[in-house]
């Protein structure tokens, strides 16, 4: 489709449009054929098509999607927040009744997260609801084929309490070789990336990490050290689901540990996209709260 160019939005013919992406450049083979990179315009998926398996999408569809994509990230997000005011009331900061009128001045320190993607629309995102749900992070765009060359300076830079690693993913050019770790466009990176950060935190307690993007070899990440990681059906994941993992993390009691099904739940696309490892939280309460 010779009109398309690098920034439109477009869904592939061949797949009968299931999925809204960007075009991040256009290529020429030797055949002749113009060929597009594609990345996901809500979801963590990188693909190439030729162009004339493209049709461009109307920005009245594109609204359409991203008020659909609003409101499932708003009710995760009010979901969360819900929950932590629940949790509060329901005996996080109990005290006998003798003692209401002196409350003790507790304050929240939940784990830090170093936040690394690939995609920069994405992170900014993604750093946006971590400030929402009152996380403090820490977010660097970093290409996905570049991320195991800086872990571990980021690490000693930031020293976070999670990290996550992701951007885009995707199995190449449709094949069914699931096992084979060059079948995916950047599992590779992450799973480097996972290995070198786990050569300076050896711990999964000490430091928690998610890694992966869409369709990504999820068995190589857990066992190169991630303590979650996508995809486990080999799915589509979504761009905030990283994000609602590493909340649960952040804010569950370090004498608790993570229970695996509330954090895999607690992702937007759920236990087909992404899985883990049982892991000790990362908050802590502190005492007292300081008046300055």
């Amino acid at each position: 489709m010779g009109n398309c160019k690098a920034g439109d939005i477009v869904v592939r013919k061949k797949y009968g449009g299931d999925v809204m992406f960007r075009i991040v450049d256009i290529s020429q083979e030797e055949d002749g054929t113009e060929l597009a990179l594609l990345k996901g315009l809500f979801l963590r998926l990188m693909a190439d098509a030729p162009l004339g398996d493209l049709c461009l999408v109307n920005q009245h569809e594109v609204n359409i999607q991203r008020i659909k994509t609003d409101v499932i990230h708003q009710d995760h997000v009010n979901a969360v927040l819900r929950r932590r005011g629940k949790r509060e009331r329901s005996g996080w900061r109990s005290e006998p009744a003798e003692k209401k009128e002196k409350r003790l001045p507790f304050y929240d320190l939940p784990g830090r997260v170093l936040h690394v993607d690939g995609d920069q629309e994405y992170l900014e995102l993604c750093v946006k609801t971590y400030q929402q749900m009152n996380m403090p992070v820490v977010g660097k765009l970093i290409p996905e084929t570049q991320q195991p060359d800086v872990i571990c300076d980021l690490i000693s830079e930031h020293r976070p309490d999670i990290l996550v690693l992701t951007g885009h993913d995707s199995l190449v050019g449709g094949t069914r070789a699931f096992s084979d770790l060059d079948s995916y466009r950047h599992s590779k990176y992450f799973v480097t990336a996972v290995e070198n950060a786990r050569k300076m935190c050896y711990s999964k307690d000490e430091l928690v990490i998610f890694a992966g993007a869409c369709q990504s070899h999820y068995e190589s990440l857990i066992a190169a050290g991630a303590n979650f990681a996508s995809s486990p059906q080999r799915i589509f994941i979504h761009c905030y689901d990283p994000v609602f993992v590493a909340e649960k993390i952040a804010f569950t009691p370090i004498a608790q540990t993570v229970a695996i099904n509330d954090a895999i739940t607690s992702s937007i696309t759920g236990i087909d996209g992404v899985g883990g490892v049982e892991t000790r939280g990362k908050f802590r309460l502190g005492l007292p709260k300081s008046p300055y």
